[in-house]
């Protein structure tokens, strides 16, 4: 049989077609409702070809609801949140958002910058938190950029004016969230600002890892966090000051230990001032390089989620202040220790503890906190 000429226009082609990869995950934007005011909320969700989708949405710059499989292949939601726009500011808890400018809590809202004292909105009993009544979480930001690829992305894009919330400087702040064939999701915030302020900036999404509408809460997860050192806290959840070390204390979970097995020991102060685990952990390792923070454990499903980052702290909050008022998801009840809450970041009240480190950002610079969840299966 004599073999065809293939001239060089077609070799170029067929060469070309073997060379580009297939499209791995694809990005597609959708709307999400409307809040009470009619404004229009966008939603982008992003799909790899491993099983995996993660939704996000315009308000609060969120993460909506994000799916992976089980070790049976079983695909389920594993992130609380609300089926509308508008539940998430009629019944704010943070699900899934972009905490800022300031995540965490900041002592009576004050903090002192180039001589000057300042004053926040003040929104959690005496304090701050998570940059005040209508910070970040509350906020549409603009969807900036929307791609499919090898890997898939959606940056959205939020200007924060001078004086908002009490804050100096005006910030423009970026959230990206990416995924790839991996099952990871990478999400990475940024911001640059016109005069001197503090940024700390972190997603507050909550974790069932089981299923954001099982039965089945999180207290039973197995749950290893890297910290070898916490911050222990005052009666209103503000960081003394001291680094103490984890051994001999409810916080080792240097090794897998369930999230249940001592999380109501009353023995302990701080357990007793958070109501659970809401404590910030002092990583191991060099903070600004990117390291396994925590890894957590669902028996029942195998489902493994890691979390990574170059932070130097981690917030563990394990869902203490839900308290079975909340109606999420298919009007879902949630209540105390439903869910996770894994938050990379700067230390709680940085600014007011020159040894922790800075949150302060000058003109020229850009913030950066780059963080993974990366999702597998156990082994059996």
């Amino acid at each position: 049989m004599r073999g065809r000429n293939i001239g060089p226009a077609v070799l170029t082609a067929a060469l070309a077609t073997v060379a580009q990869p297939a499209v791995a995950a694809d990005a597609v934007r959708a709307p999400f409702g409307k809040l009470a005011d009619g404004t229009a909320i966008e939603k982008v969700t992003l799909t790899n070809d491993n099983g995996m989708s993660v939704t996000t949405m315009a308000l609060g710059a969120s993460v909506q609801s994000l799916s992976v499989p089980d070790r049976d292949g079983k695909r389920a939601d594993v992130v609380l949140g609300y089926d509308t726009p508008a539940e998430y500011l009629a019944d704010p808890q943070y699900f899934g958002a972009t905490v800022g400018r300031f995540a965490n809590r900041i002592d009576r809202g004050r903090f002192p910058l180039d001589g000057k004292q300042y004053q926040l909105e003040i929104n959690d009993g005496p304090n701050s938190l998570h940059g005040g009544k209508q910070g970040f979480d509350k906020r549409v930001w603009e969807v900036a950029s929307v791609e499919s690829g090898p890997t898939a992305s959606v940056t959205y894009r939020y200007v924060s004016a001078d004086g908002e919330g009490g804050y100096p400087g005006t910030v423009t702040a970026t959230a990206t969230y990416s995924l790839g064939r991996d099952n990871a999701l990478h999400v990475t915030y940024r911001a640059t600002t016109d005069a001197p302020t503090i940024v700390n900036m972190s997603n507050h999404s909550y974790w069932n890892l089981a299923g954001a509408t099982s039965d089945t809460g999180s207290m039973d997860d197995l749950l290893t966090i890297d910290a070898s050192a916490f911050t222990p806290v005052s009666g209103t959840l503000i960081p003394t000051g001291e680094i103490r070390p984890v051994a001999g204390t409810p916080f080792d979970f240097r090794k897998p230990t369930r999230i249940g097995a001592r999380v109501r020991d009353g023995s302990s102060e701080q357990l007793r001032y958070g109501h659970g685990y809401d404590h910030n952990f002092v990583i191991d390792g060099d903070a600004g390089t990117m390291r396994r923070m925590a890894r957590v454990e669902d028996s029942g499903s195998g489902r493994v989620m890691e979390v990574w980052s170059a932070a130097p702290g981690l917030q563990f909050y394990s869902g203490n202040f839900l308290d079975g008022t909340t109606l999420g998801k298919g009007q879902h009840i949630y209540r105390e220790g439903d869910a996770l809450v894994f938050e990379p970041q700067l230390f709680p009240d940085a600014p007011n503890h020159p040894d922790f480190p800075s949150a302060r950002l000058d003109p020229g610079e850009t913030y950066t906190n780059s963080m993974i969840f990366k999702f597998s299966v156990a082994d059996d």
